[in-house]
């Protein structure tokens, strides 16, 4: 199989690694195979697949959308790199509130899934980055909420002190104020 599927801290986000195919021309990897990601325990279909491009310092995040328009993602970096970072947002799930976070990038060429039920935020660690999201649903502006980067409650420890935010990501609320409706097991 041409990838490896790891779970981390939190068993439901996987860290995906291609095999890759060096010969003096350069690198081959497949990116993506529906019959291996199922394997490796990703059964949802890509249905949208998104472009981002950002400068050192800017984090984005942390992203959901509520259900029934829940988005899993698998995160993958074109050039540069970033922190990324997955938050348990399931109501009673054993993970709750805990956060797992990976560095990806163009040249180590690491994927992390993230399912539904989870919020998504990452910070650019390099002069800029190009990245990929692959979307288990479609964009739904009316489902999109999020969490504010620097909850005291997760704690996460970002690798950058004055991050740049978009106005809506620096207005977001507290995990324990969101309009978040995922519940563990269902």
């Amino acid at each position: 199989m041409p990838f490896s599927f790891k779970k981390l801290a939190i068993p439901d986000v996987l860290l995906i690694e291609p095999k890759i195919f060096p010969d003096d021309r350069g690198v081959f990897a497949e990116l993506y195979k529906y019959p291996d990601f199922l394997h490796g325990g990703i059964i949802k279909h890509i249905v949208q697949i998104n472009y981002s491009k950002s400068e050192k310092n800017v984090l984005r995040g942390l992203h959901y959308q509520k259900n029934p328009m829940a988005q899993g993602k698998i995160m993958r970096v074109l050039s540069g790199e970033i922190f990324d970072v997955a938050v348990d947002i399931r109501q009673g799930s054993p993970s709750y509130r805990k956060w797992v976070g990976e560095t990806l990038s163009s040249e180590n060429m690491k994927m992390l899934y993230i399912p539904e039920g989870f919020a998504h935020g990452f910070c650019v660690l390099s002069e800029n980055a190009e990245i990929t999201y692959q979307c288990t649903n479609t964009y739904s502006p009316e489902h999109e909420r999020g969490i504010f980067w620097n909850d005291p409650d997760l704690a996460i420890p970002w690798p950058l002190k004055n991050p740049i935010l978009s106005r809506k990501d620096a207005l977001f609320p507290l995990l324990k104020n969101t309009d978040n409706n995922f519940v563990y097991g269902d």
